[in-house]
This record gives C-alpha cells, structure tokens and sequence, in this order.
C-alpha cells in the first residue's frame, strides 16, 4: 500500500489537472470516488495533511462529508 505522502502527491496532481474545471474539487472528488481503492480513500482521510493543496483539501472534504454519510 502507498504512504500518506504518496497518496497527497497524487491527488494534489489531480486536483491540478482539474483546477480549470467548472468545480475542481467536485471533478477532484468523482475522480476519487470512481477510480481509487477505498484503501487509499480510508488512508487519506485518516489525518489532516498540510500538505494538501487548497483543491485537494475540499475534494478530501467531501469525501469526509460522502463516507460519512
């Protein structure tokens, strides 16, 4: 499995390919859903990381807010 610091890597890089997007971390977050082992999800939403970009951290925001519901 990928560390923390492997997983914020990429989905900072996703997060930058969708930055133009009409909604960056709602593509950033479909993205995620669609393609991502729940092993990485669970990993990534395990902590708070400061290293995730702006897009990123809403896109982790609304995974929280989806598996928590």
């Amino acid at each position: 499995m990928m560390d923390r610091r492997q997983l914020v890597h990429m989905i900072n890089q996703i997060a930058r390919n969708f930055e133009h997007a009409g909604d960056p971390a709602q593509a950033t977050f479909s993205h995620l859903r669609e393609f991502w082992d729940p092993r990485m999800i669970a990993s990534l939403l395990a902590a708070d990381d400061p290293d995730l970009g702006p897009i990123a951290k809403a896109a982790v925001n609304k995974l929280r807010e989806f598996e928590g519901s």
